[in-house]
């Protein structure tokens, strides 16, 4: 727009992830909205993208759009429109559009050796919500993956201003080690990535055991497996969970070393949970080690469900 600030626009949509429409509404435009959020743009308006079958009730059509307009309004934005097409499978998204400024902008390819990895949300979310359409998913695991899906990354994003962030991204369908992969390759560095200090969903690694992965969850190990390197002890399902395809995840954040203790103490004032997972290192590729991530910490217990790999 000028030298200073510059329009960040982006757009996602999706077929059900879950039942309820209303929280599928809100998942869809918390995933839309999210690309902003890990470009530090702030959301002020969004267009409705709109599929739906003709033989779907109105009322249930209504629902998903009532749970995205609210989701865009918790964001400080508005539905200015859309558009609408019949199909024979059900599709909602947006377009989104916000504003930031060019002096705080984040992208992949500014990651620096020493740089803290953070995750900002659990994974697990493609093999529950595969489990969930198998009719295998029991209630509360749902209920505590559409919770975490709804979450807006807002205040991640907010803190991660703050405090002069600049690489980052957010964690969807390409998977933790394929989003990650994005900024190694963008940035030119390496990452290392401690298995038991990444959080999931409960009962996500049982899902995971009984074969319910999204089908991008395949394609996206087929793809990035090259660049990773894996302890020999990990087995085959934890390597597919760190693969698997994930709808409205968290953000992944580059902290820079020397501000780690303030960043994490002022994740703690915010009550905003966070996990780190690795760091930045020289190299090309991500390795995959099977013992915690050893670093200190300030922040917030574990909310209640989050499940780790036990340490080898």
């Amino acid at each position: 727009m000028d030298d200073k600030r510059a329009l960040a626009i982006t757009t996602d949509f999706f077929t059900p992830v879950v039942d309820d429409p209303y929280h599928y509404g809100q998942i869809a435009a918390a995933n839309a909205l999210s690309d902003l959020y890990a470009m530090g743009a702030n959301p002020f308006l969004a267009l409705n993208i709109t599929a739906m079958p003709a033989k779907l009730p109105a009322e249930m059509i209504s629902e998903i759009l009532r749970g995205g307009a609210e989701k865009v309004r918790e964001a400080g934005a508005v539905i200015a429109g859309g558009h609408t097409i019949q199909d024979d499978e059900p599709k909602y998204g947006l377009v989104a559009v916000g504003l930031l400024n060019l002096d705080q902008m984040m992208t992949k390819a500014k990651a620096q050796v020493g740089d803290i990895i953070v995750l900002t949300k659990p994974l697990g979310g493609g093999v529950t919500t595969t489990a969930l359409r198998a009719g295998k998913a029991a209630p509360e695991d749902v209920d505590q993956v559409v919770r975490w899906m709804s979450l807006l990354n807002n205040k991640a994003a907010t803190l991660a201003l703050e405090f002069g962030l600049q690489a980052a991204t957010d964690v969807t369908g390409f998977s933790l080690l394929g989003h990650g992969y994005e900024i190694v390759e963008a940035s030119g560095v390496g990452m290392v990535m401690y298995l038991p200090s990444i959080p999931f969903y409960q009962n996500a690694y049982q899902y995971a055991r009984g074969g319910f992965f999204p089908g991008g969850t395949a394609n996206n190990r087929l793809y990035f497996e090259k660049f990773v390197r894996f302890d020999p002890s990990i087995d085959d399902y934890a390597q597919m969970m760190l693969f698997d395809a994930q709808t409205s995840g968290g953000l992944l954040l580059m902290v820079p070393s020397e501000v780690w203790p303030m960043f994490s103490s002022r994740a703690l004032e915010e009550n905003l949970f966070l996990w780190p997972i690795g760091q930045v290192v020289e190299g090309k590729d991500i390795q995959v080690l099977d013992h915690p991530f050893t670093i200190t910490i300030t922040e917030p217990q574990n909310p209640s469900g989050i499940w780790f790999f036990p340490s080898k």
